[in-house]
């Protein structure tokens, strides 16, 4: 590991010019490629206490020996500069998107004497048209199959081609119209080439025109009485609008414009890229990344679009590039593009309309890929396996923590404060076992008081299972919190007891069928909280209360992903490609949403509630219509019982009812504005 300062410039060495920077390792190979306005300043940050380094950006200072730039005279250079060099030495502490899968693309050769529509796949070609890419090659072949009615270009191979020139005599698809046959001399490469040219419009989104004149040629035919000939025409037109019909309209005002999504974790993104052209889209494709270097989304869009257009030229660069984040450097950006396109292209965010609704489509597919790349990852049993050996290694345990816990705090400023417990077992999540809590022991916001309360209560109930089957014995000086003796780790599952002086309304104990409380039947090896040292020694605190000293806890920050342990002031690093810190990312992730799913459903019912709601037998109707006839709650609970019998639907008996719930919940005393001394007026009414 280097020290920073053995390499860093002397001050004044560096120029404040725009200009782009190589970090080289020992070997002199380059790890890292960024791009400055100000090189000065940007290379100077990277010199600073390594403390203050993104953990990503401190492996890559301390692996770097050497720090060397080079001087442009814009941005603009330095942005094409960047992405040569991140092409030629392929950092490794760079971002570098790579397709999860080889998309189909529709290609025509127009390099060729002849040209000819295909399917391609991997690198593309100097003087091939591309349109794509596709999800698969069938779409693909269906859309030209009805297009060769029309456009009858030659889709032969070469050695066909060769063949068929040779004998005279044309392969089928000359035969049957779908094809000119310029190896038979039909047509003329002239002539061939522009019907390969009409073929490339009509794919790139100018359909009017096509369908337009045949719709004006068949009606000619008609008043000719060519009549075969204008139903051959008809059919023709039917045949592009089935083949416009298998890209789905997105976008009213036939734009072209490629929108960009991101979705991403601490540790990996997804980015999917729609291309619409003509209104229509044409292609969608998914790249999922790593994130080796300390980048945000803006980063992220930046790096995306380099890698997207850094070989494109003309067309293939749209007017339009929306993205969910502009880059740092977006007038720059823009530039490149324009340049690149040969005209203006516009790069923003959609705010409104129906941009803003498609976009919000292709972030839903990459938050989809993201979560298919980790299902993908999470089921491999290899992974899994030397992930749970890598958090045994790292946090020092005797074996793989087979069973983990996690647990997490959840609540809306100090509001409806609850809990979730998670398990994983194998690595594999165990739906069935988790757990919700309510904080009960005290009111307010408290992520420590609450972490304290939930341990102690979870494993309280596992040492009152072992209790009563006899492999644990309470001395009569722990019976008050459940016994200090240690607790040997259970081999197998524990017959249910039947628990007793459990509240019935603690969710963390639902029940089974037969009314008998379930329990926790299995101790884990793990416990993981979501957090850092507080809510550790928390919970190692609640644990040793228990005198459990045989199940490891560890915490782990967000912020940084950084493990934490009981009693070390320092905490684990796990490497950035670690298993076992995408594991415990992955309970992590699965607490927090278990925990905030029960938080939100558990505010929306208390919204939700009214004093009407006590009223036996009053259903939704009549209460909705007690509301709407006196205007709120706070009028109803003023109004007689008379008052309240007006109401249609509403009996005496009813009446009354209503009149007790309501005069039992009425506030004790009006609030009062302590500032002014005014009081300050209820207003209830869309409390039912």
């Amino acid at each position: 590991m280097a020290d920073p300062s053995s390499y860093r410039p002397k001050p004044g060495q560096i120029p404040d010019s725009p200009g782009v920077y190589k970090f080289r390792d020992e070997h002199r190979r380059v790890i890292y490629v960024g791009k400055a306005k100000n090189l000065r300043q940007r290379v100077a940050n990277y010199f600073q206490d390594l403390a203050n380094l993104h953990p990503r950006t401190r492996t890559m200072v301390t692996t770097a020996a050497s720090v060397e730039w080079t001087v442009v005279s814009t941005e603009v250079e330095a942005l094409q500069l960047e992405y040569s060099w991140i092409k030629e030495f392929d950092p490794r502490f760079n971002v570098k998107y790579r397709d999860d899968k080889s998309y189909p693309y529709l290609a025509v050769t127009l390099n060729e004497e002849f040209p000819r529509v295909q399917v391609m796949r991997g690198a593309k070609k100097k003087g091939v048209r591309y349109f794509g890419p596709y999800g698969h090659a069938w779409a693909i072949r269906e859309t030209v199959d009805l297009m060769l009615r029309v456009f009858p270009v030659r889709t032969c191979s070469a050695g066909v081609f060769k063949n068929a020139a040779r004998t005279g005599r044309p392969c089928l698809l000359g035969y049957i119209g779908k094809c000119s046959a310029p190896c038979v001399g039909r047509v003329t490469p002239e002539e061939h080439r522009e019907l390969a040219e009409d073929f490339c419009d009509f794919m790139a989104g100018r359909t009017g025109t096509y369908i337009r004149r045949l719709e004006k040629d068949m009606m000619q035919a008609a008043e000719e009485m060519e009549y075969e000939r204008a139903a051959r025409l008809r059919d023709d037109a039917e045949a592009l609008k089935r083949a416009m019909e298998k890209s789905a309209v997105v976008l009213a005002d036939a734009t072209d414009a490629d929108l960009i999504a991101v979705a991403e974790d601490e540790l990996e993104a997804a980015l999917q890229i729609f291309h619409v052209r003509g209104g229509r889209v044409r292609g969608q494709r998914g790249w999922v990344t790593d994130k080796v270097e300390a980048v945000d989304t803006s980063g992220l869009v930046e790096h995306a679009l380099q890698q997207l257009y850094g070989e494109e030229r003309g067309d293939a660069v749209p007017k339009e590039v929306l993205v969910p984040a502009l880059p740092e450097d977006a007038e720059a950006v823009s530039q490149w593009l324009a340049e690149r396109r040969g005209s203006q292209v516009s790069l923003r965010i959609p705010q409104r309309g129906d941009k803003k609704d498609l976009m919000v489509t292709v972030q839903r597919n990459a938050q989809q890929a993201l979560g298919l790349h980790k299902t993908k990852r999470a089921s491999d049993l290899t992974t899994r396996s030397r992930a749970l050996e890598e958090i045994a290694e790292a946090l020092g345990l005797d074996t793989a923590p087979l069973r983990i816990e996690c647990y997490d705090i959840s609540h809306l400023q100090g509001d409806d404060v609850v809990a979730s417990m998670v398990v994983f077992e194998d690595g594999l999540a165990r739906k069935s076992e988790y757990r919700r809590f309510q904080i009960k022991g005290f009111e307010g916001q408290d992520d420590v008081r609450s972490m304290h309360e939930v341990i102690g209560r979870r494993f309280k109930r596992y040492l009152q299972d072992k209790e009563r089957t006899g492999e644990w014995e309470a001395t009569p000086e722990s019976a008050a919190t459940a016994g200090p003796a240690p607790v040997p780790a259970a081999t197998g599952p524990v017959p249910a007891p039947a628990l007793t002086a459990v509240s019935p309304d603690d969710e963390s104990e639902p029940r089974e069928d037969d009314g008998r409380l379930k329990r926790f039947a299995y101790p884990p090896q793990l416990v993981v909280v979501d957090g850092g040292q507080p809510q550790v020694a928390a919970a190692k605190r609640a644990l040793d209360e228990l005198g459990i000293d045989d199940i490891a806890v560890c915490g782990l920050a967000k912020r940084l992903e950084e493990v934490w342990l009981p009693d070390d002031d320092d905490p684990v690093v796990l490497p950035r490609s670690s298993e076992g810190l995408y594991l415990l990312q992955r309970v992590r992730d699965e607490a927090h949403r278990f925990a905030i799913t029960y938080q939100r459903a558990k505010r929306a019912k208390r919204i939700r509630s009214s004093p009407l709601d006590d009223v036996t037998g009053l259903g939704e109707t009549r209460k909705q219509a007690l509301v709407k006839h006196f205007g709120s709650v706070k009028k109803l609970r003023q109004a007689t019982i008379d008052e309240i019998c007006e109401v249609p639907g509403i009996g005496r008996r009813t009446a009354e009812s209503v009149a007790a719930a309501l005069a039992a919940t009425a506030p004790a005393a009006p609030a009062v504005n302590t500032a002014t001394g005014e009081i300050i007026e209820e207003d209830d009414g869309g409390s039912s």
